[in-house]
């Protein structure tokens, strides 16, 4: 029961939201109420809302009942300023809106689009979004904007404050503005006029205050996202003008931007990226005051700390281990619109850096992965700390700035200060241009000593950066409730004031977002700290950072990777704790489905994940725990008699298309459900039917024979059960295609002894019977060794996931195991004449290969066979998860929800690499789905015969 006044809220929300869309039950208000900071609060409601009209009405129901609300976009944020124990707003699938103008020179986004996505969109006319935060592949333009978020190349003159050009709001009061359309700007100065002359009044106040507005401007010359963007009221005279920018950076307590309009910037494709080593902290700050004049795009400063963090990760240059314990590093990067203008640029940087100490081997690259390397170890120095963290600590980033000629000295007395509090482990890095610092330690919350010694760490920092350098508090992470009491400390009494007329004049009541930047509490940043209690080895390094959540196929429909880790978590705390068994059972009985059942297992968040953590490694081995001596003994048996399961699998198959035929697809679901109890919801309308292969004998001579290159091949167990479905105009079994097609380019093919027994025990794996998945990996391995004479012959895996276990099994290396996708690129088109189809076709790139970094060669394949491929860009993981498509079809559907929209018209087929996933594929895209091999066997002959020669016996590859 909810207390009042939430059940009347709740009420009144659901006359016109669904129930699914509004949340109480304990676990997901625990889980989707977590955000990236180091506070918690546990919302009573969370509303999920997918239209304007729905936020403007939920402001209306909260209002009249006095309840907060609180926004939420990515939930990135660091500071605080997305928690609540109210009512949490998420924005669901309504909000990914992008619409670019004719020339690129604007884009109108919706506060739910991803910034990487907004820069996907406008790559290709060599345009992006200003803003350039480190978390921009998760964070959405709605927190960007609401945070003034900016980055590394961005500085202060291409955020969301200076490169705004319009943006539609919804006030407190649940009033809509569209600031860029006329008549909405007329009907606001009749409805609010009050307020828009007070804003008037404010604004010329404040320049009419010489020295107030002259403070204003030196703050904002470097970044400063500390309280709100009182330079609106300096920078503008028109009141809505002042409004529009005073939203930006106001964390949501101001208002609700529903849409905002950017003006784009230049996207160079022509850059160059060095790692630069100095001998102390003073000389690479020496050198960012001389780079600031050159035409460099970014410079990230790293402390010897942070190189020490880093310094074992692949392709950090050797000789950082050896340096002296004051080194510093600067990671400079320069951007230019032509091969020429970047080698200009390249000179000039140089002969300003010749005038410096450098120590080290550091020079400029443009190898586009050599570059992508450096910026991605950059961008994991925060979560590098927090992985090696003490368990039960967590970990903070700090984020300040001072002026740019002071920067070397500030960062000794941070240093200093580290030393002072006993914070040993704390790195320093930061945008050095802009005099922008982070500082990232590790801290435990569980004593009063401890939070203690946060406090008197906090104060010495805060007094240091304001009173010894008038620096900014929070340069870019916003004040959230991490600075609120410290924010008029940094201002002053008279600029703190206007904050404070600011928000009584947008939210009089104090309902949006309260206790964030304006706090009166001079401990709020004390107060509600979250615990990190340990849950299991596989994920205790997380934190939280929210990263993974865009490649979950169960996001937003059940939970998260990092959501999974926070319920976990606190079960194993209610657990060891035994404090309170309701809630524990509570909890652990929602978990099993929302945690458990609906998790893929696709590793796919390890690929976003700072620090590789697999949440899917955890589910599989609950799964395992969860497992009881009848379900091992059942998993003995399958794996003992494989080749019987898969008869039996067959049998099934073949007596569900007879009764579809027969009955119909409506009727032979609901018996599915009936006879399986409901473990089957249905089936899927492209059910496979049934394939028994056998490998084709050679009928070449010996002597011919004996000049082929071979290849062992290894069709998986789905791929010997499950043919394509009935209404698939194409029928021949995978099997007999990849052997037709590996023949047809001239390979001579070699299958492993007791054949229909094989498996990779990838589907033992995944419902957590690991031993006896590895049992019946390892007799294929053993099996392939012999086929292949122990690797001297390439091994081909005709389904990615297969390959991909198979690949992480075999550690001896000694086989050489190759995806259906490696061979058919590196080795099969080669030998083959393609003749290029017009058709358009559509590719899904599984799980696998993109983890296997296969995705650009699955790509290329494709595109070798069709002038138009299309990759659906709202597709990752399909969420058929081998089985999960049968006994959990609203994952694969809920997955694959945006994919129809995407498939281009006169595409007939769709292509990828795994039989299982291609199931849901069809069934959600409208078309069949077959593996890429269909694609090149279709468009392919062999080589046209060259002149007869004699030639010795051609090596395997």
């Amino acid at each position: 029961m909810l207390p009042v006044p939430y059940e009347r809220v709740l009420t009144e929300l659901r006359e016109f939201m669904p129930e699914a869309r509004l949340i109480t039950d304990p676990l997901r208000t625990l889980a989707y109420g977590t955000d990236g900071s180091f506070y918690r609060l546990i919302p009573k409601i969370v509303a999920i809302v997918e239209t304007e009209e729905e936020v403007v009405r939920l402001l209306r129901v909260t209002r009249g009942h006095k309840a907060p609300v609180t926004f939420r976009a990515g939930g990135t944020s660091l500071s605080g300023q997305a928690v609540s124990d109210s009512v949490l707003v998420l924005l669901g699938d309504g909000w990914r809106g992008c619409a670019i103008a004719p020339d690129a020179a604007t884009v109108t986004l919706q506060p739910g689009v991803i910034g990487a996505e907004a820069n996907r969109k406008l790559a290709p006319l060599g345009r992006k979004i200003g803003p350039d935060p480190a978390s921009i592949a998760t964070a959405k333009i709605g927190g960007i904007a609401a945070n003034n978020a900016s980055g590394m190349c961005c500085g202060t003159a291409q955020n969301s404050y200076r490169t705004l050009a319009s943006m539609r709001l919804a006030l407190a009061d649940g009033t809509v503005l569209d600031t860029g359309d006329a008549s909405s700007r007329s009907a606001f100065w009749r409805s609010h006029r009050p307020l828009l002359d007070s804003l008037t009044e404010l604004g010329a106040r404040t320049r009419a205050d010489g020295p107030l507005a002259e403070r204003i401007r030196n703050k904002f010359r470097i970044k400063n996202t500390t309280g709100y963007s009182l330079n609106a009221l300096v920078d503008y005279e028109d009141p809505i003008d002042i409004l529009q920018h005073l939203l930006i950076g106001s964390e949501g307590t101001l208002g609700f931007i529903s849409a905002i309009t950017l003006h784009t910037v230049p996207e160079h494709a022509d850059k160059a990226s060095a790692l630069l080593f100095f001998p102390d902290i003073a000389e690479a700050c020496r050198a960012v005051a001389l780079l600031k004049a050159t035409p460099v795009s970014a410079v990230e400063l790293m402390d010897r700390a942070s190189l020490r963090s880093i310094e074992d990760k692949p392709g950090m240059p050797p000789q950082i281990k050896g340096f002296g314990p004051d080194v510093a590093c600067l990671l400079v990067e320069t951007r230019a619109e032509s091969p020429a203008a970047l080698d200009s640029q390249l000179a000039e940087i140089a002969a300003v850096l010749a005038t410096t100490v450098t120590i080290g081997d550091g020079a400029f690259t443009t190898d586009a992965k050599a570059c992508e390397g450096f910026w991605k170890i950059r961008k994991g120095l925060f979560p590098a700390v927090g992985a090696i963290r003490e368990l039960g600590t967590t970990v903070i980033i700090e984020d300040v700035a001072f002026p740019l000629e002071r920067l070397a000295e500030a960062t000794v007395e941070l240093q200093a200060l580290f030393l002072k509090h006993g914070y040993h482990e704390a790195i320093i890095f930061g945008h050095a241009l802009e005099g922008n610092l982070h500082f990232v330690f590790t801290q435990a919350f569980d004593t009063d000593t401890e939070i203690d010694r946060y406090r008197q760490f906090m104060d010495d920092v805060c007094a240091m950066v304001v009173q010894g350098y008038d620096g900014s508090l929070k340069a870019e992470h916003g004040t959230g409730r991490n600075m609120a009491p410290f924010v008029e400390m940094e201002w002053g009494p008279q600029a703190y004031g206007l904050m404070k007329e600011i928000k009584a004049l947008f939210d009089p009541e104090g309902l949006l977002n309260p206790g964030v930047i304006l706090n009166g509490d001079p401990e709020a940043h004390l107060k509600n700290l979250k615990p990190m209690p340990p849950a299991h080895p596989l994920v205790d390094t997380c934190i939280e950072c929210g990263f993974c959540e865009p490649t979950c196929p169960s996001h937003k429909m059940t939970l998260s990777p990092r959501q999974r880790i926070v319920g976990w978590r606190e079960i194993s705390r209610l657990t060891r704790d035994g404090a309170d068994p309701a809630r524990l059972a509570a909890l652990s009985d929602a978990y099993d489905y929302q945690g458990i059942d609906t998790c893929a297992a696709c590793g796919l968040c390890s690929t976003a994940c700072p620090v590789g953590i697999e949440t899917g490694l955890l589910i599989k081995a609950l799964r395992g725990q969860n497992r009881g001596a009848v379900a091992r003994k059942v998993g003995d048996f399958v794996a003992d008699h494989m080749g019987g399961v898969l008869g039996v699998a067959r049998t099934g198959l073949r007596l569900a298309d007879l009764a579809r035929r027969v009955a119909g697809p409506e009727a032979v679901s609901t018996a599915a459900r009936a006879l399986t109890a409901g473990h089957l919801p249905g089936l899927p309308r492209n059910m496979p039917t049934p394939v028994r292969f056998t490998p084709l004998a050679e009928k070449a001579p010996e002597s011919q024979l004996a000049a082929q290159p071979a290849v062992v091949y290894i069709p998986s167990c789905v791929s010997r059960t499950m043919g394509p479905s009935a209404g698939d105009p194409e029928q021949v079994p995978l099997p007999e295609k990849v052997e037709g097609l590996m023949r047809k380019a001239g390979f001579r093919v070699i299958y492993p002894e007791e054949l229909s027994s094989q498996c990779c025990g990838m589907s033992l794996e995944s419902k957590g019977l690991a031993d006896q998945a590895d049992a019946k990996a390892d007799a294929m391995l053993a099996a392939l060794a012999k086929a292949s004479n122990n690797g001297a012959l390439p091994i081909v895996m005709d389904t990615s996931p297969c390959a991909f276990r198979l690949k992480k099994r075999a550690t001896d290396g000694g086989l050489r195991i190759l995806d259906i996708a490696e061979f058919l690129h590196l080795h099969a088109l080669p030998r083959l004449d393609i003749v290029r189809s017009e058709e358009p076709v559509v590719l899904h790139l599984t799980c696998s290969t993109r983890r296997m970094g296969l995705d650009a060669t699955l790509t290329a394949i494709a595109k070798a066979c069709s002038s138009k491929v299309v990759v659906p860009e709202d597709v990752g993981c399909c969420g058929f998860a081998g089985d999960k498509g049968f006994s959990t079809p609203e994952l694969n559907a809920h997955a694959l929800r945006h994919l129809k929209k995407d498939v281009p018209a006169g595409a007939s087929s769709g292509y990828s690499t795994s039989r299982t996933c291609e199931i849901g594929l069809s069934d959600h895209a409208g078309l069949p789905y077959r593996s890429i091999v269909y694609l090149v066997d279709a468009c392919s002959r062999p080589k046209a015969a060259t002149a007869p020669a004699a030639r010795a016996p051609e090596p395997a590859f």
